[in-house]
């Protein structure tokens, strides 16, 4: 006999055992981990979430991060502030780093509302869905704008064009820079942005000023 279509598939006892592993080990870590922040005000140095391929994250490899930490605050005011769109893995060596620099994330993912008054819930769907008195607020704007499209890009644009107050830095892939300098007049870096895991598409840097000698 066979079995009925219509039935669901089951999971063994022993990939139920190593599923439920998984997710307590997990819980347990984030929990550790925002006891740490609220207890003693410290910010993690280190990602400590894995990438969700659904909402199409690629972390920066070390040498990337570094880079862009070192350019951000080569190009901002000491006072300055700094707006991070769609790219976490940067906030934490950067606010790390920056001094007396405000650092604000514009996030997707809820699982970085643990880096509590400095992130800002962010869908690019809905461009101004962000705090208005942020207008114009940003001494640099960088963003990484998760899905290479036209409508991605173009919607996260019009955040990038609304916190802005001076330099642009955008990380997206060779294939949108013709959108994106009519969009943000930004030009092609020679710094490569790397992942840690490795991407099909090739990827690009762009900025609206010398970024380039900001790396030096």
């Amino acid at each position: 006999m066979y079995e009925s279509d219509d039935e669901e598939p089951q999971l063994s006892s022993s990939t139920l055992a190593a599923l439920q592993e998984f997710l307590c080990k997990e819980r347990f870590e984030q929990q550790n981990l925002l006891e740490l922040v609220s207890e003693e005000g410290q910010i993690p140095s280190n990602i400590l979430f894995d990438e969700n391929w659904q909402l199409s994250q690629f972390w920066y490899d070390d040498k990337t991060i570094e880079a862009l930490v070192r350019g951000a605050l080569n190009s901002t005011p000491a006072n300055g502030k700094i707006a991070l769109i769609s790219c976490p893995t940067l906030y934490s060596k950067l606010k790390k780093e920056c001094d007396k620099r405000q650092i604000t994330l514009f996030e997707y993912d809820s699982r970085f509302k643990i880096f509590g008054v400095d992130f800002i819930q962010y869908d690019y769907k809905s461009p101004l869905n962000v705090p208005k008195c942020m207008s114009s607020q940003f001494d640099l704007v960088i963003a990484d704008p998760p899905f290479l499209s036209a409508e991605c890009l173009t919607k996260t644009a019009v955040t990038i064009k609304f916190l802005m107050k001076k330099n642009i830095v955008l990380c997206t892939g060779a294939v949108m820079t013709e959108l994106a300098e009519r969009l943000l007049d930004v030009k092609r870096c020679d710094f490569t942005p790397g992942h840690r895991n490795n991407l099909a598409n090739e990827f690009c840097c762009f900025s609206n000023f010398n970024f380039d000698k900001m790396l030096e």
